[in-house]
């Protein structure tokens, strides 16, 4: 009984941290744990529904870029939207908009250019009307010393989703196909799942409204010269956005060429991601703003191996050790990256007196160009070389050159320190002399 008890205090005490934070902080958490449950059907089976579908990897590159061009377009929208609507109504949409635009992709009797196009634009904007509120109540309901903890727990729960989730729609989608369950249509059965989607979006849109979020206060956002420190970030996007592009786009195709079916890409997501999950919240939890760096490295060198182990042996066991290698990479990219671009805009958005949504605005667009070469590079090698050169070796210089993440991210972080310094030093200069008065 002993034992039993001891076992159960450190979650009970982990859950009594967690009721310490901010109660803004705590809807915002809890919405984004119950839209982790859809986001892996949205990032891996779509891409397998078209590819089983179309047998076709240039239309999942093609749905991939058109997801990605609608997601700045509707950071551009939302921005505007944000003016007569509350933060919190536009967050719900986009959750609710990810659901229809499955069932329209599901609904297509052939998967034209056309067809995928406008499906995966429609997607597009539902991440732009998630991702752009999302981030924005990200960075005012966290400060730069909780962040850590606050991506730390996300990437958990995004994490144990991200193994739980394939695991139950491939065996599903896998029973389906072998039982002959509604009349031996695979379309069916992933409408089936879409249904699963939309209930689970309507939950976290009840969820957000548990707390009345605050709207940005300055209506411009859109600017075109920003601090040389903001650029520089904006690189670092740019090389974040290069790998996105494929981590939605190459695992699926790897999966069904050289593995086999949906029930398989569930089982190798599955393998190794308790423990993964587990490292990740104890990295959040534990960590401080000093060991971004550390963490961040760490990411980049792990999918760097998987990469070339993908590229030399280029069969079922490569392609398991590459998957592997992405479920870590992933989460322990955004717990670095995510802090670091915050404390950023906090520093410039201070020195530069602007909106903070101006900054997360123009984020989406750095991260969109590295998308766009990342995807376009894959297009090109597939369609002019071969497929299979691109899935090879295009993964590895995309890999090499996310490296350069760490240097640009070293310096961005020791510059964003001297900002602060220096903000922290005028504030003081200024208050002497009336200090001086009033004595």
């Amino acid at each position: 009984m002993k034992g039993l008890f001891n076992i159960l205090e450190k979650p009970v005490r982990e859950f009594a941290f967690f009721k310490e934070q901010p109660k803004a902080m705590r809807v915002l958490l809890s919405t984004n744990m119950i839209y982790a449950f859809v986001l892996p059907v949205i990032e891996i089976f779509v891409g397998a529904y078209i590819m089983r579908s179309s047998d076709d990897p240039k239309i999942v590159a093609l749905y991939q870029l058109t997801v990605y061009t609608g997601i700045p377009f509707t950071f551009l929208v939302n921005g505007y939207l944000l003016r007569w609507f509350r933060i919190s109504n536009l967050y719900s949409f986009g959750m609710l908009l990810s659901g229809i635009s499955m069932f329209l992709m599901m609904g297509l009797e052939t998967l034209s250019f056309t067809g995928v196009g406008a499906a995966g634009f429609l997607m597009g904007a539902s991440f732009g009307f998630f991702w752009a509120n999302r981030d924005y109540l990200a960075l005012g309901t966290t400060k730069d010393q909780n962040r850590n903890y606050y991506y730390g727990l996300e990437t958990f729960f995004y994490t144990l989703t991200a193994i739980i989730v394939p695991l139950l729609v491939g065996w599903f989608l896998g029973a389906a196909n072998r039982n002959g369950w509604f009349g031996g249509s695979m379309s069916v059965s992933y409408q089936m799942v879409t249904v699963v989607v939309v209930i689970l979006t309507i939950l976290a849109s009840v969820v957000v409204h548990r707390d009345r979020f605050k709207n940005p206060e300055q209506n411009r956002f859109l600017y075109f010269r920003f601090d040389k420190l903001w650029n520089k970030l904006m690189g670092l996007a740019g090389l974040k956005g290069m790998v996105q592009g494929y981590l939605v786009t190459a695992p699926a195709i790897l999966i069904m060429r050289l593995v086999g079916d949906e029930g398989s890409l569930g089982l190798i997501q599955g393998v190794s991601g308790a423990f993964t999950a587990i490292m990740l919240y104890l990295i959040g939890r534990m960590t401080k703003p000093k060991h971004r760096i550390a963490i961040l490295s760490a990411g980049l060198i792990i999918f760097t191996f998987g990469t070339l182990v993908n590229g030399l042996m280029f069969s079922s066991v490569g392609v398991m050790v590459f998957v592997l290698c992405k479920v870590l990479f992933q989460p322990l990219h955004d717990i670095a990256y995510f802090p670091i671009q915050m404390r950023v805009i906090d520093v410039v958005s201070a020195r530069e007196k602007r909106n903070e949504f101006a900054y997360i605005f123009n984020h989406e667009f750095g991260l969109y160009l590295g998308r766009f070469f990342g995807l376009g590079l894959f297009i090109v090698l597939a369609t002019y070389v071969s497929e299979t050169f691109a899935l090879k070796y295009s993964l590895i210089v995309v890999a090499l050159l996310q490296l350069l993440s760490i240097p640009l991210a070293k310096h961005i972080t020791n510059q964003a320190d001297l900002y602060e310094q220096f903000e922290v030093k005028t504030e003081v200069q200024e208050e002497i002399p009336l200090a001086v008065a009033i004595k």
